[in-house]
């Protein structure tokens, strides 16, 4: 029960958050909060579960659980563009998921070479579908605590990296600026498409990153 409590007081400060200028703080657990939504939607997808209790008391519904659907959305249309880039992830970057250390380290890297050119929504969306396919490669083989480090890893790079960015936006709902609609049958802003060519960078720089491991 305290759990539930406690999780329900978070829920309803994190919406709150939503209705004006969000704090670097509030921005870094929005970001974790949608991390661990994105992630479980990926991992449901594939067929595999993993115990997230926090997610429950705002996913369902309230601008957080709004932004989530686009950034989902927008991950949905990206994986069409290149859907190998995000698949075998933990295989492709040649490194074993029974390592935290390996795995953060590997997400850090792909993140500081997909935003060493600028930041862009389109490249936030590329940064989650990346965790999310390292959480899939990681449950896959019987590591799933490995998918809180994960969630906590993109807390940490939106904190020193993103949560500027998104204050002078206003926060994560400038995302659903990037789409016409929030229902099922929305199509896309011009950004998805502007990044066609960015899933070849990404796949690029798979074969750069941890030359040594």
């Amino acid at each position: 029960m305290d759990v539930l409590r406690r999780s329900s007081v978070l829920a309803a400060e994190l919406r709150d958050a939503f209705d004006r200028s969000p704090t670097e703080k509030e921005l870094v657990a929005q970001a974790k909060a949608l991390g661990r939504e994105f992630v479980h939607a990926r991992l449901l997808r594939a067929g595999l579960a993993w115990s997230a209790p926090e997610r429950a008391a705002w996913a369902r519904g309230g601008r957080l659980a709004e932004v989530c659907a686009v950034l989902l959305r927008l991950g949905d249309e990206l994986e069409l563009i290149r859907p190998s880039v995000y698949r075998n992830v933990a295989r492709q970057l040649n490194i074993s998921v029974h390592s935290e250390s390996v795995v953060t380290d590997a997400l850090l890297a792909v993140a500081a070479q997909i935003f060493c050119a600028g930041i862009t929504w389109g490249k936030v969306v590329s940064l989650y579908l990346v965790a999310a396919g390292l959480a899939v490669d990681c449950v896959r083989q019987a590591q799933p605590a490995m998918v809180h480090a994960l969630v906590d890893c993109l807390g940490e790079f939106v904190r020193k990296t993103l949560a500027t960015w998104l204050r002078r936006r206003g926060g994560w709902t400038d995302v659903l600026k990037c789409v016409v609609s929030t229902n099922p049958g929305f199509r896309s802003h011009w950004l998805v498409a502007a990044l066609c060519s960015f899933g070849r960078f990404l796949k690029a720089a798979f074969f750069v990153l941890l030359p040594e491991r």
